[in-house]
């Protein structure tokens, strides 16, 4: 089972300092992302993605639609923040257990 030190960040342009995407075998895809622009804390751009205490996530289907909703009820948006690894270890497990 994948779980968050598996992530590996790659440092963007755009808005967002840091994302990392993960692809499961079930066809699911976790992005998690970190930056000025992302839910997450702080909430600034940093150096490196270990200055970060949570961050944003959004889960996508294997027909590449948000899905994220599926996974973590009771949210109302396609994508949810302030996730710490924590959680996130928490969420992969549920995505990779779907089948």
């Amino acid at each position: 089972m994948k779980t968050f030190k598996d992530l590996e960040f790659k440092k963007r342009d755009n808005f967002i300092a840091f994302q990392a995407k993960v692809k499961f075998d079930n066809g699911y895809e976790l992005s998690v992302v970190a930056g000025e622009s992302a839910y997450c804390s702080p909430r600034e751009n940093l150096a490196s993605v270990d200055g970060y205490d949570s961050f944003e996530v959004g889960v996508f289907g294997p027909n590449g639609d948000f899905v994220t909703q599926d996974f973590l009820p009771g949210i109302d948006d396609q994508v949810v923040g302030w996730q710490n690894r924590g959680q996130i270890n928490a969420l992969m497990l549920l995505i990779q257990s779907k089948k």
